[in-house]
């Protein structure tokens, strides 16, 4: 989900809001996100009124985090651009009654209730892991992750990308602007192969660059983990939050288990 907001650096847009949600610990919000996340993905499609328990489950969060309904709508709006591709795979679909049909193409009933599926099952993930990037600080959303034993390398690679992806965007739009201004970018053919240079290069220089920003870090004494306050500790309220959600998951797989 990083990659997807290149434009948008800072993630976490709400995270110093006082609210309900806020006062869980980061390990908790992740353990809550996990648990409705699992019980959407593991629901067979066409259930549609589990998902709707679901749905309200994440508009409740929506409304008591209460973060930047427009931030969020425009990330979800670039994140569902890049789903979108896989999803119209899922609408032709052999069986059920045929609606619409131009030579081996054609759309079914059940190809329109798994695309459906897929299209809600989504959407709710997506909205889910948004409410925990925008009101969790990378800090301590890295610090959570070590603490339910998230393998530490892959953290650290987490916590870098995070922190030097604007470097790229900076280096790469410095070279964009020296091959503009020596007119190499006139032709189709003249803009692949700069490009593609460009690509090589930036790689050699961030190699290189992250190799001494490696040893700065190391002589500063950093030790795989971004600094970041005293973790709060698990209380009343997150034994109550990681509760309720397991019992709205397992209430959601209980209706279709049991009609």
């Amino acid at each position: 989900m990083l990659l997807l907001h290149i434009g948008a650096i800072h993630l976490d847009v709400d995270s110093q809001r006082k609210t309900p949600w806020h006062s869980l610990t980061p390990k908790t919000r992740i353990l809550c996100v996990l648990l409705l996340l699992l019980a959407i993905v593991l629901t067979p499609n066409g259930r549609w009124w589990t998902w709707a328990i679901y749905g309200s489950a994440v508009a409740i969060a929506l409304l008591v985090s209460q973060i930047t309904f427009s931030v969020l709508l425009r990330r979800v709006a670039v994140e569902s651009a890049f789903v979108s591709v896989v999803l119209l795979g899922t609408l032709f679909r052999e069986g059920g009654t045929i609606l619409w049909q131009w030579g081996f193409l054609k759309i079914t009933t059940t190809g329109l209730i798994i695309l459906g599926s897929v299209v809600t099952k989504a959407l709710l993930s997506l909205l889910l892991l948004n409410i925990l990037t925008l009101t969790t600080s990378v800090p301590a959303l890295l610090h959570a992750l070590t603490e339910l034993k998230m393998p530490p390398l892959l953290v650290a690679i987490l916590e870098s990308m995070y922190r030097y992806i604007a470097v790229l965007i900076d280096e790469f739009n410095s070279m964009r602007r020296a091959a503009l201004s020596r007119n190499l970018m006139n032709g189709r053919r003249w803009q692949r192969l700069v490009i593609g240079n460009m690509i090589g290069s930036l790689f050699i220089r961030t190699y290189e660059r992250g190799e001494r920003v490696h040893q700065a870090m190391l002589s500063r004494g950093y030790d795989g983990l971004p600094p970041v306050r005293e973790m709060p500790k698990p209380g009343r309220r997150d034994i109550l939050a990681l509760t309720l959600t397991a019992i709205l998951a397992l209430a959601g797989q209980a209706i279709y288990l049991f009609r």
